[in-house]
């Protein structure tokens, strides 16, 4: 997500002609849905006191988990999200940007590399389930997601950013006719 924002960014920097002329710093223009993996969140969190008594091998594996991928992989992906929220928040964007992710899930929901038929449709329903959820956001100062007052569900969210880009679709079309003709 980060690096498709990072790149509009540049193409709008060198006037892409592809592009419609605006500041790269003008996020009420941008709209962005960012779809995470889901992971299991709640379950994988080490205490600081366990987590000082590891050597190289408590880092690597424990209880059965990897506690040092684990930390990087959820870090990513929260810094990314946290600068995201913080940009779109700064410039009184935050509605054209939308984190769709569960961070809930359990047991074999939580692996990779389990692609049975009965998880795969599992997942289908923890997804079916997430669209119908109130829509959420990372609150700035706790880190904690907290469900947005009056910001409906997923589902509508979703319904609202395909009327957007519809309109802006509809827009450019509108603008482009025009030149279309003059070419022929």
């Amino acid at each position: 997500t980060l690096v498709a924002i990072s790149e509009v960014a540049k193409q709008m920097s060198k006037k892409n002609p592809d592009l419609f002329p605006i500041k790269p710093t003008n996020y009420e223009r941008y709209l962005v849905i960012s779809i995470g993996t889901g992971a299991n969140k709640n379950g994988t969190t080490y205490s600081a006191k366990a987590a000082s008594e590891w050597g190289v091998i408590g880092w690597l594996f424990h209880n059965g988990r990897t506690p040092l991928i684990t930390c990087y992989t959820n870090a990513s992906s929260d810094m990314v999200d946290y600068h995201n929220s913080v940009v779109f928040q700064a410039f009184h964007s935050e509605n054209y940007y939308l984190r769709i992710d569960e961070d809930k899930l359990q047991g074999d929901l939580s692996s990779v590399d389990i692609a049975t038929t009965e998880n795969l449709e599992n997942l289908v329903k923890v997804g079916e389930d997430l669209l119908k959820s109130p829509v959420s956001r990372i609150n700035l100062d706790t880190g904690a997601y907290e469900p947005l007052e009056d910001g409906g569900t997923y589902e509508e969210a979703l319904q609202r950013f395909a009327k957007l880009l519809s309109e802006e679709r509809k827009l450019r079309q509108s603008n482009s006719a025009p030149a279309k003709e003059e070419e022929n």
